[in-house]
């Protein structure tokens, strides 16, 4: 996938999908990063306040430190990862080799329900770049 252009309409859909995937099923906060930290878009259901550009600067660490990990016990990649809190979870998602998808959800939402809307989304989402 190439998304070094975007363009508006692109940016548009994957916002509209966002939305109607994650966020409308009670995901706080969703948002699209490359491996660099650099945040694509993010959506969020208006009630949150997660500082969105230092999470996703240590989002991409983190997911490029468990890359690193995966490599160490013989695999080619860990393709998600999830964080479990009290009242604060995160899912980790992999777009492609360039993007992931990270997901900030309470514990009012199943991390399955999470996890199935995911992947309906990236698939969409892949979709825009075909």
């Amino acid at each position: 996938m190439n998304y070094g252009v975007v363009s508006q309409e692109q940016l548009e859909k994957m916002d509209e999908i966002l939305t109607d995937k994650l966020i409308k099923i009670g995901v706080d906060c969703v948002i699209i990063i490359d491996m660099a930290g650099n945040i694509i878009t993010a959506r969020d259901n208006g009630k949150n306040k997660y500082d969105v550009y230092s999470f996703a600067a240590l989002a991409a660490g983190n997911f490029a430190t468990v890359d690193a990990m995966a490599k160490l016990v013989g695999e080619q990649e860990f393709s998600l990862l999830f964080h479990k809190g009290t009242d604060c979870n995160i899912h980790f998602s992999k777009i492609d080799d360039e993007l992931l998808l990270i997901s900030m959800f309470g514990k009012e939402i199943s991390l399955g329900f999470v996890r199935l809307n995911v992947v309906e989304a990236i698939e969409e989402i892949r979709k825009l770049w075909t």
